[in-house]
């Protein structure tokens, strides 16, 4: 019987430089360059001396670092200090905007959550005439872009006398959404109707069946669409804009660009716009960053066997 021959070091073959994921790796790391350095650059200029945001725009670091422009865009300054700092003079009444923010998101959220969960689940377990085709229609509202509703919606608030109120600013966005059904619609067929069909044998109506079974088990796709709707409200502008110029419901977004426009000294105040900015990011970074988690659940959750 031969000797069976133990293969050495030499004799291994030896594995190649995997060039693929080298390429993968350098570009991932690029597109996280991109994607995060306009955050970075609006840091920056917050973090830089009024006096001299033009002087060294090369560099990656705040030139003169300082929190002045943080201090004094939050009113916590004097005008006369302020201009003295290279700014403006003018501040924003952030609390104040960030609560109308927070109020207008928060209600927009929850009422898109769920009046878009309750039609969502409609159209996927109701049986009624022509749901497939109304369906279809609402499905086209997709394509619709949002400034041709804008001019009919501002008519409508105004002849309501909803102008300058909270009201006018949700009205829009409260109901539902043709995404927000449309995404929780395709989760709700994903569900085992066995489960709905133990709660109706145990007595429940499709109304209990709903709010007792459907919802709770439907919480990772109820927060991603929350927060997704939170977020996309927090950044509107335009509509905010039209309707709610007085500062009893005027939102960050709008006082940002308000803030841009009050130039007494001849140009804009960049680094306290960045500042500001800066602060407005803070919110919904909080908020990603505590319940993203279950963003990443729900992308995972593909239904009940």
């Amino acid at each position: 019987m031969a000797n069976a021959t133990v293969p050495t070091d030499a004799s291994r073959p030896q594995a190649g430089f995997n060039w693929g994921r080298l390429f993968t790796a350098l570009l991932l790391a690029l597109i996280i360059f991109v994607t995060l350095f306009p955050f970075w650059w609006v840091i920056r200029t917050g973090l830089t001396s009024s006096r001299l945001v033009f002087t060294d725009t090369s560099s990656l670091l705040p030139v003169g670092a300082t929190l002045d422009n943080f201090i004094r865009v939050l009113g916590l300054v004097d005008t006369e200090t302020a201009v003295a700092a290279g700014g403006s003079g003018q501040s924003i009444n952030f609390f104040l905007f960030l609560r109308n923010s927070i109020i207008v998101s928060t209600i927009i959220a929850v009422g898109q959550v769920f009046f878009s969960s309750s039609a969502a689940y409609a159209f996927a377990r109701l049986k009624f005439p022509f749901r497939d085709q109304l369906f279809f229609l609402y499905i086209s509202a997709l394509m619709v872009p949002a400034i041709v509703t804008l001019i009919p919606n501002f008519i409508l608030m105004r002849q309501l006398e909803w102008l300058n109120t909270f009201a006018g600013v949700v009205a829009p966005y409260l109901l539902m959404t043709p995404f927000a059904v449309f995404f929780l619609r395709q989760f709700y067929l994903g569900i085992n109707r066995e489960i709905e069909e133990a709660a109706k044998i145990d007595g429940a109506n499709i109304f209990a069946v709903y709010w007792r079974v459907i919802l709770p088990i439907s919480r990772p796709p109820l927060i991603t669409l929350g927060i997704i709707t939170f977020i996309q409200s927090w950044n509107e502008y335009l509509w905010p804009l039209i309707v709610g110029k007085e500062e009893g419901v005027r939102v960050l977004t709008v006082a940002l660009g308000i803030f841009r426009s009050q130039t007494p000294q001849g140009a804009p105040d960049w680094s306290g716009l960045m500042a500001g900015t800066t602060l407005a990011i803070i919110p919904t970074l909080i908020l990603f960053f505590v319940l993203g988690r279950r963003v990443l659940d729900s992308i995972q959750f593909t239904g009940f066997k």
